[in-house]
């Protein structure tokens, strides 16, 4: 071999010496390179961290507007603009500064790559990037006019909230509230109304409504303005969504003036009952799958499993909801909770909220468990906590419904500009708002005349044509429409479902004091005064005298049914559940008096022996009078000032959420 030269060998020692310097060099290159990214990643973490910071509070300085313009109107008594329109009409004003107020600033100007999937987008990517693994999530879809503005898209879509974050959030105090302030009174009195309006009514509604909707989109197909796919199960789904009423704003007037106490209940329990009925049927229309190539046309056995759909979700969802309140009835019973009403609260308030979360995991509907729920509380429940905790239940309840409420109407306004797949077709829109007036009136009128042939007390004209008036669409509405925007045909309804919301709340909601006027309907009316008897009536009332002889007659007119079950709850379940009513060892039979003397709380001798000095005999055995005690300075409970209502003789006081 030939020696190496001096020249070679020189170099050879030279890159000798380099070759350690510049396998550190790259190492430090690559440590800067790794930090340069790590330190990117913080900075884009800080910023969404910020930008999310900002979102929130815009929404929270939006409620406290809305809160101060709200005292504002009610110290100058104005009533032609409700909170919620309020809240919509700043929304509004929110969503145009966002989309057309904020430049938009782009990086991304070279055309997208392209790529076909057979089954569509979806939701989680991974890539393999110079040797590392990088996960990408779907965020949704761009619209093609806007797919060099990413970065403004991608700030709206920031401000647009998981339909989800309304359903698990938002709804469920809303819908909790409702029941739990029910006032029970009314409610029952014409409780057979307003399950036949419920029930029935929205069912009517919503096929009325999905059937001339269907003729609205062969008119658009005819013409031309139809660009896609739109089934007639898509048009039963806008007629279930579109059969939630929401009358949030005349109720409010109604309580400020206090407006008829039967013309209130049959509004708030229609609204109150068809939001779960409307639930459960739009679930029940997407369950609707034929078998055989023609998925969308008409079934009998698709059907009729739907029915049963129906059935079981609403049942099911029934018996969770009921089963909650009665769990937390018997541990606020049977336990000292009482003595540290922050943790009775507590535990009431993450009970309540759990029935909604474990309908919903159970594959039933949240709306329904956590409004029956909140019945059941209020009739149970209520009666075992401390004076502390009725407070705070009822407070903190009402101001989440509050808070809840208007951060939805809000968002509505917000939405019409920020969300990213609007479908604005006037042929669509005018139709909706004449099928949903056509739906109503089928619903009202039709339903009245019939419950009026089996009603004492008739439903009458005026009231039938408020209720007509009143079939406001409101936060139910929008969120069954905004839970699924994924298709043409169902980006359409959330489009039309703002608009009718708008323009219900707005104009209708406006017009409530003069129609008031216009229908001639009392207001100022005392709600412990009116006691006009009804059909509908399920308290029993016993006594003697003049005063009992009318309320006999109130009893003879009630229906059976619910006398029946309010015989059942009088004697049985308020003294298993709660500390009022008999004790169960003077109503179980003698075999029966162990256990009810392990279920008859201490409390509740007590309070019958205040209540009836004469209850426990030297014998041990209980006597009950027969005479109809309305002690006037006892207000509380079923007892009103004036010998209004009693009970049956000795029944302890019990207390009520919002009766």
């Amino acid at each position: 071999m030939e020696p190496l030269r001096p020249q070679r060998r020189t170099a050879a020692r030279v890159l000798d010496t380099l070759t350690p310097a510049l396998i550190l060099l790259s190492a430090v290159t690559a440590e800067d390179g790794g930090a340069m990214e790590e330190l990117t990643t913080e900075k884009e973490a800080e910023e969404s961290h910020r930008q999310d910071s900002v979102n929130l509070l815009t929404f929270i300085m939006l409620l406290t507007l809305t809160i101060l313009t709200i005292w504002l109107f009610k110290h100058r008594r104005v009533r032609f603009l409700h909170e919620t329109g309020l809240a919509m009409i700043y929304g509004l004003l929110v969503g145009v500064i966002l989309r057309y107020g904020i430049p938009a600033t782009s990086y991304h100007n070279k055309t997208p790559p392209s790529c076909s999937l057979k089954e569509g987008p979806v939701s989680t990517v991974l890539l393999n990037i110079s040797g590392k693994f990088f996960e990408y999530t779907l965020k949704g879809e761009i619209n093609s006019r806007e797919i060099h503005n990413v970065e403004q898209n991608d700030m709206l879509r920031k401000v647009t909230f998981d339909p989800e974050v309304f359903f698990n959030i938002l709804l469920p105090p809303i819908i909790f509230h409702a029941g739990y302030s029910l006032k029970k009174r009314h409610f029952f009195r014409n409780m057979g109304s307003i399950i036949t309006y419920a029930f029935l009514g929205t069912a009517i509604s919503c096929f009325v409504i999905g059937n001339l909707m269907y003729g609205v989109v062969k008119l658009m197909q005819v013409l031309g303005q139809l660009t896609d796919k739109f089934y007639y199960t898509d048009c039963l789904f806008f007629g279930a969504i579109m059969s939630a009423t929401d009358p949030v704003t005349v109720l409010a007037i109604f309580n400020d003036l206090h407006a008829d106490g039967d013309l209130y209940a049959l509004l708030f329990g229609e609204s109150v009952m068809n939001d779960a009925v409307a639930i459960v049927l739009s679930s029940s229309i997407v369950a609707y799958q034929p078998s055989g190539a023609n998925t969308h046309m008409f079934d009998a056995a698709a059907f009729f499993k739907s029915v049963g759909v129906f059935i079981g979700i609403f049942s099911g969802s029934f018996v969770m909801g009921a089963a909650t309140g009665v769990v937390t009835a018997l541990v606020t019973k049977f336990t000292k909770l009482h003595c540290f009403p922050l943790l009775e609260t507590a535990l009431f308030f993450l009970m309540s909220w759990s029935t909604f979360l474990l309908a919903e995991a159970c594959g039933f509907t949240g709306v329904v468990a956590v409004l029956f729920c909140g019945i059941t509380q209020a009739h149970y429940t209520y009666n075992n906590l401390s004076a502390e905790s009725t407070q705070r239940t009822k407070q903190l309840f009402e101001v989440l419904h509050f808070l809840a409420e208007n951060f939805i109407f809000s968002y509505m306004g917000l939405a019409l500009f920020t969300f990213q797949n609007h479908i604005f077709s006037p042929i669509f829109i005018i139709g909706a708002f004449i099928s949903i007036f056509i739906g109503r009136a089928f619903n009202i009128y039709p339903l009245s005349f019939f419950l009026n042939l089996g009603r004492r007390h008739k439903i009458k004209g005026n009231f039938q044509h408020m209720m007509m008036f009143a079939g406001l669409r409101g936060a139910m509405a929008f969120a069954l429409a905004i839970r699924d925007t994924a298709t043409y045909a169902r980006q359409m309804m959330f489009t039309t479902t703002l608009l009718v919301v708008f323009f219900t709340v707005w104009v209708f909601g406006g017009g409530t004091t003069p129609m008031l006027s216009v229908l001639h309907i009392r207001v100022g009316v005392d709600p412990d005064q009116d006691q006009q008897p009804c059909t509908d009536s399920f308290q029993v009332l016993q006594g003697e005298g003049p005063q009992a002889e009318g309320q006999s007659k109130t009893k003879q007119e009630s229906a059976w049914l619910f006398r029946l079950w309010y015989t059942f709850d009088h004697n049985y379940l308020k003294p298993i559940l709660t500390h009022s009513g008999p004790p169960l060892t003077s109503t179980l039979p003698a075999y029966c008096s162990p256990l009810a003397s392990c279920l008859t709380s201490q409390q509740a001798y007590e309070n019958q022996l205040r209540d009836d000095p004469d209850f426990m005999r030297g014998d041990g055995a209980a006597t009950f009078p027969s005479r109809l005690e309305t002690p006037p300075s006892r207000p509380t409970g079923r007892l009103a000032a004036g010998g209004r209502v009693v009970e049956e003789g000795g029944k302890q006081p019990e207390r009520r959420a919002g009766a």
